[in-house]
């Protein structure tokens, strides 16, 4: 069994441009297909963006296929920038021109002077020409979906639309024709054609703009960058560079790919990363981030990361994760949506009979029957979610807060405690030794050679600030046999004798015995050396000045904010006092974080934990709503439901606030799409609705729920 599991690869997932979906119904009917088909294990569908994430084992052709036999388009998706579907561009406006003038010549033929135009005889005939190029052109879109729909079994909005337009037109002709003496509606089936066309038009627009951030992402990167070749520079595609290439980064010119300055001085433009346009100065050893922008200085570059590698790739992914990622909201419309269309249909036949049967005349029930089956509108239902994430995700990306959508959107707006870890969250996460005690015959010197021997290599800001206390000692000696334990200590053999760093509750479990004592507003390394005692080493971290202003603005959204950190207690309370925080804990493991939030969630609380390091990244997968702070390392990024791409603690805040903005924008969206089929549908079967007015409110909806959500670019944060 266990041969099984390890036998068993792990699930590809593959990425779709999805052509022809215009509703909710048409997700159902591609998620279907897709899941349909052999050896895939899920698939997640997304109206607004029109993509679809396929993860299990099946080609890309053989999906390809599946989506096809549904009735739409689809291929894989090679590039990293979004399709933005051309074809509904160019094609798209020549068809809706056409609509838009022989629509506004039909009625003009059918008011005032103009109803005997060119004769009493001629005028309805022209208007039947006129309103069946329109139908025909302009339409073509609507009637060929709604009929690849009905060849697979399935309906759509299409359905509705082609139904709608095409039962007016020849109720309308049929009249003419037969002289049967009824009124003609060829102005509606006209307009409803016109009027939908410039909704999706319209609606296509918007969604290009709500999900224009990864685009806009993709395009900071330059394509070309100044590579160094020796003393020679090479101007070479950005694609091309490698980790290790020196590249001349001019005044004025964005940073071509990751990197640490090796050479020059300059402001760099971070608000790529943290919605701020505050330049930040870079120097020799600081890190700069692809897509940048440089200030007045020159700049050398070592590259450390490029393409799917960078953090504009990570962050990239992470908005593209946003974006796929479905709420429980969005399935519960998206169940209801699948079924949206036939209830129309059957409420739309219900309508024509309960018409006839009541004594009225056929073209009264017909013109009923078309505005019920107009009126209708699951595409607002379908896109009210999607959209809105969409758009959050990319206003949350140009001010460096990634959020991931799905359950997680949902939760966020519940929070009701913030946990923060301390080192690299509240503090600046640089130690720095601010005092060394050797004990018996070891030296200051000495003691921080032995402790940069063992620790060097750590990513632990602790063992980065004794390396760097060391300057160098401790490089020429061997360590061997190293074993960590998280939030406790480090211990190994350095030049044949062995030396455990830690606590003191670590030292004496090695058999070594620590003085009481210490130092209370420092963290502490103890130091043992082949069983003795040998003396500590004290560490500061300072507090970030965004800090205490961050718990301030958390407080005042109605929040209790607690600190937990292994440091010593008498450290975390100075901390927790400069940060505004009187709730602390500290000498906490890791394990022991992650019981203190299964404490809390079990009295009720929905818990946000803020953290950036490895050991943080249990705590931070137990919480209701993971915050995962400078992008942090990948297990903690991996944990998190929020990543923040900027250290600063202002953005835990924001990237809250836009989080319960983004619900409440979906739930706006929802209630607008549902209250809207509840009042107009009704309408529209009682013949209080004409078919003209029922297509202007059907497009007027779907854009609506657009425009909406496109408010959250104007959300204050």
């Amino acid at each position: 069994m266990s041969h099984a599991l390890k036998e068993t690869p792990p699930d590809d997932v593959l990425d779709l441009d999805i052509e022809g979906m215009t509703c909710a119904s048409c997700v159902a009917h591609v998620t279907e297909a897709l899941e349909d088909v052999a050896g895939v294990r899920s698939a997640v569908v997304n109206l607004a963006t029109q993509r679809a994430r396929v993860i299990g084992h099946a080609p890309g052709e053989i999906l390809v296929s599946a989506v096809a036999e549904a009735g739409y388009g689809a291929r894989v998706r090679q590039s990293d920038l979004p399709d933005v579907h051309e074809g509904e561009g160019l094609l798209a406006v020549r068809r809706l021109a056409v609509g838009s003038v022989f629509s506004a010549a039909v009625v003009i033929l059918t008011i005032g002077p103009f109803r005997t135009f060119p004769s009493p005889g001629l005028n309805a005939w022209l208007q039947m020409a006129l309103a069946g190029i329109v139908w025909g052109f302009t339409g073509l879109p609507f009637h060929r979906r709604a009929i690849a729909a009905l060849r697979h079994g399935t309906t759509s909005m299409d359905t509705l639309i082609s139904l709608g337009s095409t039962i007016a037109l020849v109720a309308s002709t049929a009249s003419l024709v037969f002289a049967l003496g009824w009124p003609t509606y060829f102005d509606a089936a006209a307009l409803i054609v016109t009027f939908l066309s410039i909704g999706r038009l319209l609606e296509a627009g918007g969604r290009r703009r709500a999900t224009s951030a990864v685009r806009e992402l993709v395009e900071l990167q330059p394509k070309i960058a100044h590579r160094l070749d020796g003393v020679t520079v090479v101007d070479v595609p950005t694609a091309r560079v490698g980790e290790g290439d020196l590249l001349l980064v001019r005044p004025g010119e964005a940073v071509p790919a990751d990197g640490e300055v090796v050479d020059g001085r300059s402001e760099v433009d971070e608000s790529l990363l943290t919605g701020e346009a505050r330049p930040v100065s870079k120097n020799i050893g600081d890190r700069v981030v692809g897509g940048t922008v440089n200030g007045d200085g020159s700049l050398t570059v070592k590259v450390t990361g490029n393409g799917s590698e960078s953090v504009l790739a990570a962050i990239t992914r992470l908005v593209e994760e946003a974006e796929l990622r479905k709420a429980p909201i969005e399935r519960v419309a998206d169940r209801f949506a699948s079924v949206f269309v036939p209830v129309i249909l059957a409420l739309a036949a219900i309508t024509l009979i309960g018409w006839l049967v009541t004594g009225h005349a056929a073209a009264n029930a017909i013109a009923a029957a078309v505005a019920v089956l107009v009126v209708a509108c699951p595409c607002a239902l379908g896109l009210a979610t999607p959209v809105a994430v969409a758009v959050g995700a990319g206003r949350g990306a140009r001010q460096g807060l990634l959020i991931q959508g799905g359950e997680s959107l949902e939760r966020i707006g519940q929070i009701t405690d913030v946990v923060f870890d301390k080192t690299g969250t509240l503090t600046f996460g640089r130690m720095t030794v601010t005092r060394v005690t050797p004990q018996g015959r070891f030296t200051a010197e000495g003691l921080l050679a032995l402790a940069a021997a063992l620790e060097r290599g750590g990513a632990h800001p602790l063992a980065l600030g004794i390396v760097q206390a060391a300057g160098g000692r401790g490089e020429r000696m061997m360590a061997e046999g190293i074993t960590q334990s998280p939030g406790e200590g480090i211990r190994g053999e350095v030049d044949g004798r062995v030396v455990v760093c830690g606590t003191t509750a670590y030292l004496r479990s090695a058999g070594v015995e620590v003085p009481e004592g210490g130092n209370e507003d420092s963290t502490s390394v103890h130091i043992g050396v082949g069983g003795i005692y040998a003396g500590r080493i004290d560490l500061a971290d300072d507090v970030r000045p965004t800090s205490a202003p961050a718990v301030r603005r958390l407080r005042e959204m109605g929040l209790a904010v607690t600190l937990l950190s292994g440091d010593a207690e008498g450290v975390v309370a100075r901390l927790a006092e400069a940060a505004g925080i009187s709730e602390h804990h500290g000498r906490l493991a890791p394990d022991a974080k992650l019981a203190y939030i299964k404490e809390m969630q079990s009295k009720g609380r929905v818990v946000a934990m803020v953290g950036d390091g490895v050991n943080d990244a249990p705590a931070l997968a137990q919480a209701d709503v993971g915050i995962a702070m400078g992008m942090g390392s990948g297990a903690a990024a991996a944990a998190a439901a929020i990543t923040l791409v900027s250290p600063d603690m202002a953005s835990v805040a924001k990237a809250i606030r836009l989080a319960r903005a983004m619900m409440r924008f979906v739930r706006q969206n929802l209630g607008w799409a549902v209250g809207y089929n509840l009042v107009l549908v009704p309408l529209a079967v009682l013949g209080v609705l004409p078919p003209v007015f029922a297509a202007l409110a059907m497009s007027v909806s779907s854009v609506t729920v657009v425009l909406n959500s496109l408010r959250l670019n104007s959300v204050r944060l």
